[in-house]
C-alpha cells in the first residue's frame, strides 16, 4: 500500500506546528517546555514565549514537518514495492 504524500505531509505539518504553538502558549504561563522551546528557537528564527512569537514557531513547525513528512511518505513509497 502507498501513502498519500499530500496528506501524510499536511498531517505531520499540522501536529507539529500546532505542537510548536502549544508549547510557545505554555511556556509563557508555566515553566513547562522550556527547554524544548530553547532548542526549538535556536532553529525557528522568530520563536518566542510570546503570542506572535508562537504563531511565528506554529508557521515554522507547519512548514519544517510538512517538507519533512513529504519526504518520508515519499522515500517509503519508493521502498516499499
Amino acid at each position: 500500500m502507498k501513502l498519500n504524500i499530500k496528506a501524510f505531509a499536511l498531517a505531520c505539518g499540522i501536529v507539529w506546528g500546532l505542537c510548536m504553538l502549544s508549547i510557545g502558549i505554555i511556556d509563557m504561563f508555566t515553566t513547562w517546555g522550556g527547554a524544548l522551546r530553547n532548542i526549538m528557537s535556536t532553529l525557528y528564527i522568530g520563536y518566542k514565549p510570546t503570542i506572535t512569537g508562537s504563531i511565528i514557531g506554529g508557521i515554522w513547525g507547519f512548514a519544517d514537518a510538512g517538507i519533512g513528512g513529504a519526504c518520508v511518505a515519499w522515500l517509503y513509497n519508493k521502498l516499499a514495492k
